[in-house]
Order: C-alpha cells, then structure tokens, then sequence
C-alpha cells in the first residue's frame, strides 16, 4: 500500500477543502479572511471574491462577545458547540465551530462551521429519556380522563332531549367540547406510545400523492401546489398509513401558513441526499438516510420564539393550536428510523421541512409525469 504522503494520483488539498461539506474559512493574521470554500460562501450568504480580505468579526456576530477575543489568540485550538451567531443579514442561527492554528504559518488559522440539524444521533439517551418522561404522561392520565368525559358526553346528550329547541344548542356545545377534548387526549396517547408499527417497503411518490389528494379535497383554494420529484428514487423503508399522515399534516401546515402570501405557493420536493446518516446504539454500522422529501410553502416563517423548540409538545405559534401535531409528525418518523428538520431560508422566502428516511432494497420505480417546481 503506497503511503498517503507519497501517492501522486490523490487529490490536492484545495480540491478535498473544496469538497467539504462543512464551511471551512482560512484566516490571515488578525482574523482576516483570506480563503473560502463553497459551503462557507453558501453558509455566509456571499460569494469567495466578497468575503476575501474581510475581518471576521465584519461578517459573523457571535452571541458569545469573548469568543472573537479567545479567536485573536492563534496558537490555541479552540471548539464550541451550539452556538448563536449572525451572518450578515440572515436572522441568528446555531452553529458549531472549531479553529486551530495552521501548522508551519504564524499567525494563520483555519475555522470550520457546521449548521446542526434535526438529524442528530440516536443515542442521546438524556434527552430521549426526558421527552419519553414528557409523553409518558398523558398515556397515565388519558383512562382517568376519558371515564368522566364519556358520562358529561352522556348527560348532555340526554338533557338536549329535554330543552327547547331554543336552549338545545347549549347541550349539543357541551357534547361538541367534549368530543374536542377527547380528540386532544387521543393525540397524547399516539405520542406516548411506545409501540412501533412495522416498516415495509413503500412508494415514496404514492403516498406523497395520496396525501397530496387528501389535502386537495379539503381545500387549498387559492394555493399553487408543485412537484418537483425524481423519478429515479427507490422504495423507502417506512410504515405507509404513518408516512401519509406526516405528509397530510405537513402539507396542510404548508398551506395554511401561506394564504396570506400574495402568490401562495406550497412545491412537494423528492431528491436523493448522500451523506446523511443516524449512529444508533446496537448498530454495528450507521444506518443511511438517502431519501429526502421537502414540504415548502413561500408563507412568513414560523416564529423565531418557537423555531428551536418547534418539534416539541404543547409548542405553538398558532392562536388555535394545540402544538401537538409536529410533535406527533416527528414521533411517526422516528419510528420508521427516520429524522425531519426545518429550515428558513431568507433569500428565498422559503420555508422548508425535510423528511430524511432509510432506502428500501427494492427496484427503483418510474413516474408518469413530473410536475413544474415553485419558482
């Protein structure tokens, strides 16, 4: 085996930074820049010839007033995770970062951010352990809670018999709160259940349209729904009833979150993602998610006070809400060993939900028709 450093035919180091999907920023003497690759143009919202001889501190603002300082000192390494910082005028984002000094160049360093995702590993016990404490509540409470419900349903059913028709809807308005309030308790109880249905091969493009007809027969009157798939994607390992209804409630958000938008506009993506991958205890290797489906709409973005917690229970920004139905779509796609992320994208005006789920070993199939994408 020939020694890495004496291999004539590898890629030189420009090429490989290039390739990196992690921004990587090469910094001069007091933190100027004086290199960039594509993901940290992309990440940082400006092109290479742009960003070239600025100082850093002029183009991202971290939360943290020290870290810039602790950064002056080249010598050291430093890394930090989830941190806030802003680029440019993009709102405040979370990052990862880590710099160290470039051997050999005094003065010289080099900085890598990393945007984390919902995509996070499976074997974060802490924080498992405490969502399922969260969920496990409801499944306690909901058999208490229905008894007395069914006999106020009972009682108002029979009282409504006996008013006058001018008195009868305040009988039929109580039946109607509880059938709303065991409703609320039969979405805990699908959170708080630890049961998984089983994951079979499934036709990403099928069950993307069937959720697609539901939401179309309730009305989308005034909404412009695209899609924008590959044809050449292969079956998905999920359980379909539970991949249509993540799609049905993630569509449906879509389209109300966009009605007010002057040209309303939802687009359903499918795309092969490479790269992804989710390390679960008892795994001897990662388990790859190559399949991604987006749900965008052109509506204004979710709240920046919920943003972070939005796949959360009981974590609204909308009057009526209740904030279970994100929390209940992530649960679903756990289940099927997947992960779903949001993200805004500013330039565009775009909100995006990403669907990442593992590839079924089966025949790709073929599409009749792609539609036109949301520009």
């Amino acid at each position: 085996m020939i020694p890495f450093r004496q291999a004539s035919d590898l890629p030189d180091a420009a090429r490989l930074i290039a390739s990196l999907p992690q921004a990587v920023i090469l910094l001069r003497p007091e933190l100027r820049i004086a290199s960039v690759n594509a993901a940290a143009e992309q990440l940082l919202g400006q092109g290479a010839r742009r960003l070239v001889g600025k100082a850093l501190p002029a183009v991202i603002e971290f939360n943290e007033a020290r870290l810039i300082e602790m950064m002056r000192d080249s010598d050291v390494q430093i890394s930090a995770n989830d941190i806030t910082a802003r680029m440019g005028r993009s709102a405040a984002a979370r990052l990862d970062m880590a710099i160290a000094p470039v051997i050999g160049h005094p003065g010289w360093q080099v900085l890598t951010l990393t945007a984390p995702t919902e995509l996070e590993t499976l074997d974060r016990t802490g924080d498992a352990q405490r969502e399922d404490n969260v969920l496990r509540a409801p499944e306690i409470l909901a058999h208490e809670i229905k008894n007395p419900l069914a006999g106020i349903r009972g009682a108002a059913q029979l009282i409504a018999r006996k008013l006058k028709s001018a008195d009868r809807p305040l009988a039929e308005l109580i039946a109607d709160e509880v059938d709303r309030i065991a409703q609320l308790i039969d979405h805990m109880q699908s959170l708080s259940r630890r049961t998984r249905e089983p994951a079979v091969p499934v036709n990403l493009h099928v069950a993307v349209r069937r959720a697609r007809a539901v939401v179309e027969a309730a009305g989308i009157e005034g909404v412009a729904l695209t899609e924008e798939f590959d044809p050449s994607l292969p079956e998905v390992m999920a359980n379909g009833d539970a991949l249509m209804q993540v799609l049905i409630n993630l569509m449906t958000n879509a389209v109300e979150a966009c009605r007010k938008a002057e040209r309303p506009a939802v687009r359903l993506r499918t795309r092969f993602a490479s790269g992804i991958a989710l390390h679960a205890r008892g795994r001897a290797a990662p388990l790859r998610l190559p399949i991604e489906i987006t749900v965008s709409d052109n509506g204004p973005g979710i709240d920046p006070a919920v943003r972070d917690h939005l796949f959360e229970p009981f974590v609204t920004s909308k009057k009526s809400g209740q904030g279970l139905g994100l929390a209940l779509v992530r649960k679903l796609v756990r289940d099927m060993d997947g992960r779903i992320s949001h993200d805004r994208d500013d330039s565009s005006g775009l909100t995006h939900f990403r669907i990442h789920l593992p590839m079924a070993e089966a025949a790709p199939r073929s599409l009749d028709r792609t539609d036109e994408a949301m520009t």
